[in-house]
């Protein structure tokens, strides 16, 4: 693939899925499809000062990895129509910075990239840390189009068995076809105004 030589070193790619078919004993009334896919990658920055402009491997890398992991998800989950929530993360190696993983998503370079090939408008919900091999990171997602849709306010766990290493990167992007099991507790765009003065009652 054209943007997996793009990316220096780039040692695996893993896709995981999971669809929950009962929750809470019933049938969810949308079935969800979730998916991330993480790319594992020798952190081109280990052992540099943490001086170092990184610009150079941003502008490289990011939108060739942004590329290759929304390609991958997009597939995953059933074309870009299908995906309706999205998040990215980064894992980083202990030998690294955690700066070294937030140049690879927190820039246009990774950002516009990945909403524009899955069609999203809203800002990417995101996690990131330091980490040995085999560490969990939960990912937030969010709709893609419209952030204030707490329904699809859900998480998806990622975890690489062997990696990141101290010197690598585990870069991942998420998402989801639907909203949570069973949603019920309301949009951010119909709440009643509440404030800890309206709320006294309930307080006191």
């Amino acid at each position: 693939m054209q943007q997996s030589r793009a990316i220096e070193a780039l040692r695996k790619v893993i896709v995981y899925r999971e669809t929950v078919i009962t929750e809470g004993g019933e049938h969810p009334a949308r079935p969800a499809l979730q998916a991330s896919v993480a790319a594992v990658l020798r952190n081109p920055w280990a052992g540099t000062s943490p001086t170092r402009d990184l610009s150079d491997e941003v502008t490289r890398i990011a939108p060739a990895l942004a590329l290759l992991l929304t390609d991958r998800l997009r597939n995953a989950l059933g074309g870009t129509d299908a995906v309706e929530a999205f998040g990215k993360a980064a894992i980083v190696g202990c030998g690294g910075e955690i700066e070294h993983g937030a140049a690879l998503i927190h820039t246009p370079y990774f950002g516009n990239v990945m909403r524009e090939s899955l069609d999203g408008t809203s800002i990417i919900c995101f996690a990131d840390a330091r980490a040995e091999a085999g560490d969990p990171l939960v990912i937030p997602l969010w709709h893609k189009t419209h952030a204030a849709t707490r329904s699809h306010y859900q998480t998806i766990s990622t975890r690489v068995s062997d990696a990141p290493r101290p010197d690598e990167l585990v870069i991942v992007a998420a998402g989801s076809t639907g909203p949570r099991p069973h949603p019920r507790i309301g949009d951010r765009t119909t709440d009643p105004a509440v404030t800890i003065n309206s709320l006294e009652s309930v307080l006191s």
